[in-house]
Order: C-alpha cells, then structure tokens, then sequence
C-alpha cells in the first residue's frame, strides 16, 4: 500500500507530497530555530497520516495532546505513573496497536529524560510478532539524545541516548519509524541524526547549524545563507520520501492546533501614567495594615495547649498471620509475572515492595531472595514440593538462566513435554529463539542437562542428578524451519 501526505506546496503552487510507507523505512529528521514552524510541520504529518499508521508521539512541552480530542490518540500525563507502570504502558500501547501521545510536561528534564528512554525501550524490546509499522515522533529531541553531557545525571543521559539510538539506528526492523525534531542540530547526538535519511531544515541563523543543515542538505558551503533567510513555516525538503533534490515547501495548514498556542499581540490597557500609578499603589481594603497581634499567652499555658493537641495514637494495622502473608506474597509474584517481567530486576522488585505494603505485607526478601522467588515462579514450580536441590543446582548459572533451567526441571519432574524454544526463549527474556538454543548449550556443557533429539526431531532434555528427563516434544513447528535444518533435525 502506497500512501501519499500532503504537507503543503512550494512556490509554484504545486503540491509536495510525502509518500508514508518510504517515510516508515528511511526515517525523517525536522531541524529549525524556535518559531520556525517544527511543530506545526509534525502535526500536519500526524495527522495526514492519522488513520493509516500507529504513532506515538514523546512529547515534552504537552504540544500535541490535543490530538486526542481530534483522533483516537491517547494521552498519557507521565507525572502520574512510575517508570514500572509507564513501561507497562509502552508495552500495552506496541501490543494493542494504540496511538498515544506521551505527554512529559511538568517533569524535570532528568525525569524527562527516564521516562522517555523508558518508553522507549519498553516499545524497542516487543516480540517479533507485535513489530507491526509505528511512527515515532520525538519534539525537541536534543534534550533526549544531547551531543554532550549537560546538568542531568550521567544515568538518565546514557539510558535516554541509548533508546534514541536504538529507535534511529536498530528500529527499522522493528516497525519502529523515528521522526525527531530539534532547534539546533549542533546539539543532537551526530549518530542519532546521521541515520535520518529525510530531511526538513527550516529556518536557523548560527553558521554551524547552516552548515550541517547544508551539508545533509548536499548543498555547496556558500548556499547555506539561503537556510537563514526561509520564513516561519517555510522548509528545505530533502530525501526518498519527498525528493531527490533539495525543494523549498510551505506548510498547509492544521486541524488541531497546541493548547499552549504562541503569543499573540494584545492591546494594551487605555489610561494615562497618573492612573496607572494610582491603580498600583492604592491601597485595597484587603490590604489593610492589620491589627497588632495580641500580647503571647504565658509558657504555662503554651505547654498545657500542647499537652492537650497531642495526637492520638495510629490505629496498628490488622495483624496477618504468616501463613496468609506468604500467600500475598505469592500471589504479588504470580501477579508479575503474568504482567511482564522483561523489566530490570531493580524496578520489579521496587515494584513487589510497593504491593507488598499496599496489601499490609511486609516484603522480608532481600533482592537475591526476590530473584529467587522471581525466578520460581517463572518456571512454573509449586511452592508445595521441595525444590531445594534443584535451586542449589541452578546456583551455578547466571541468574538469567535460573527461571528457563527451573522450567526445564518441573517439566522433567513431572515427565510433561520439553519447553519448545519460544517458551525457553520468553523464560530468557528474550524472543529470539537461536539464544534459548545457545543456551540450552551453555547448560548443558557445565553438565548440568542432557539434550537429546530422536528420529522425528523431537528433543528431551534429561537432570542427570536426579534422574529425570522430560517426554519428547518438537523444539518448535517443523514448518517454520528452513529445509537444511529440518534435515539435520531428521538426522540428529
């Protein structure tokens, strides 16, 4: 399907069209000073192109939240999440295929910086079958992927730089289509914008922006003077999507318009100076000097009041009973990971605190224990049998590998088929299914598993230790293999 959007004309009059599925595979980058126009030229992209794509949209000034009340877009106010519950939300909005608008206004830059990355990444990291096209649009994005370190701290930087990266160099094969916009070029990271291969340049006056806009433009060094003398809505296109040769073009016009619109000339209030002056410095009888404060009452009588306003004790909380508080907390971890547990170990156990004491629980575990029960959970193993040996073996891996290990072993327990390598793979946090393999080798070379592939392809997988060994099952769908390694599969 071929989708052309009209963003507006040059200056003949002839239309200039931008053509959305080349737009989705080669990226656009929008410079320009502010009051050149970038906004109003993201939003004329938006919403040509509304009904036809996914957008996301991270947006730090709240710009674009009106396109809610225009489209089907959903605003997300980032100040009333946590960064666990924003990646929910990122995770939700790749799998549902919804168009959000991810609004950062009111954070501080360092937690702007976070929440973006952490948007980001959730979107980044989705399984092979939810890659479906999404249009990602980034306003302002030298305060995401900045050139140099500035006053935010160097984690924020890092984790938000890292997530632009992926989005401009590694989210094409994701679906992921990054459209970022900046004021100044000289200050967006050159790794991020050398991977647009569209360009929009609106108007800038500092010789060093010319001259990059100039040279992404493939225009001599002497020509970038014309860059400074483009009006307010007025753009030097750029790329596959536009054109092969450089384009002047005038934004159309808009549907939506900011809520923070720009500022407008008003006339100023009539009255001459002397009124004026009267008007501030009157006094309003609101404005009153107040009576003089009463005498201060005797200490004894300060002290008495105090005795007397003491507050009363805290209800304590219900007790519950220990064998009723591991059951919440159980039920929290079940509640994890049936959510998503591709998250940091760091927030998801921030994250069982909190619902730990929502639910009057106190959270013993330290973090090695909740990465414990994290883990046991995860493989599917009954807290009511004894597993004791089995995590003492599953000690000697990396943590990683305890939950797709535990879940290899509850299968060889109870002799139920072998974990096929998309469920090894979700176990891994991964969804690629060569790195559940390559694991399964890594185990099985510290000695700890047996892999074995019959006449028909399907493998078992024996605990040596303990002498259980799972029934056979097919690794995964013998369709979807190539025919070389249904072969060696046949053989093996």
């Amino acid at each position: 399907m071929t989708a052309k959007i009209d963003m507006g004309c040059d200056a003949s009059g002839r239309t200039i069209d931008l053509d959305l599925e080349e737009l989705l595979a080669t990226r656009l980058l929008v410079q320009g000073n502010s009051g050149s126009g970038k906004s109003h030229l993201l939003r004329r992209l938006l919403e040509g192109s509304a009904g036809l794509v996914q957008q996301v949209v991270i947006d730090p000034e709240g710009d674009f939240v009106s396109l809610a009340d225009a489209f089907d877009h959903i605003a997300i106010d980032a100040a009333d999440y946590t960064l666990p519950e924003v990646a929910r939300l990122g995770v939700r909005a790749r799998e549902h295929r919804a168009s959000v608008v991810l609004n950062l206004e009111g954070l501080e830059i360092d937690s702007q910086m976070r929440c973006a990355a952490t948007f980001l990444a959730a979107l980044f990291d989705a399984p092979r079958e939810q890659w479906y096209p999404v249009l990602v649009v980034v306003d302002e994005a030298q305060l995401f992927a900045p050139a140099a370190a500035g006053e935010v701290t160097e984690e924020a930087r890092k984790a938000s730089l890292s997530a632009m990266t992926n989005l401009m160099c590694r989210g094409r094969k994701r679906g992921l289509a990054g459209v970022i916009a900046t004021q100044r070029l000289a200050k967006l990271a050159k790794n991020v914008a050398a991977e647009a291969s569209n360009f929009l340049m609106g108007r800038t006056f500092l010789d060093i922006d010319m001259a990059r806009a100039a040279d992404l433009l493939g225009m001599e060094r002497r020509q970038a003077d014309a860059i400074r003398d483009l009006e307010r809505g007025e753009f030097l296109a750029l790329g596959p999507a536009i054109s092969r040769r450089p384009v002047s073009v005038r934004i159309g016009a808009v549907a939506t318009s900011a809520k923070n619109a720009g500022p407008k000339l008003t006339p100023l209030p009539s009255g001459d100076a002397a009124d004026l002056r009267s008007a501030l410095f009157a006094a309003r009888p609101e404005e009153t000097p107040p009576p003089p404060p009463p005498p201060p009452p005797p200490v004894v009588d300060i002290l008495a009041s105090i005795e007397a306003s003491r507050p009363t004790a805290v209800p304590a909380m219900p007790v519950i009973e220990e064998d009723a508080q591991e059951d919440i907390r159980r039920a929290v971890v079940a509640a994890i990971v049936a959510e998503d547990t591709r998250l940091p170990l760091a927030q998801l156990y921030q994250d069982y605190q909190v619902r730990c004491r929502s639910h009057g629980v106190t959270a013993l575990e330290s973090l090695a224990d909740f990465r414990r029960r994290l883990a046991m959970a995860q493989g599917g193993l009954s807290p009511d049998e004894d597993w004791d040996d089995t995590m003492a073996l599953a000690a000697a891996l990396p943590d990683e590998m305890w939950a797709p290990f535990l879940g290899i072993a509850r299968a060889a327990r109870h002799t139920e088929p072998c974990p096929d390598d998309e469920r090894l793979a979700a176990l891994y946090g991964t969804s690629s299914p060569s790195r559940a393999r390559r694991m399964l080798g890594f185990i099985e070379e510290r000695g700890l598993i047996v892999v074995r592939v019959d006449m028909l392809g399907k493998r078992s997988i024996a605990l040596p230790h303990f002498g259980w060994t799972t029934a056979p099952a097919a690794a995964q769908p013998t369709r979807d293999l190539p025919r070389s390694a249904r072969s060696r599969a046949m053989a093996g």
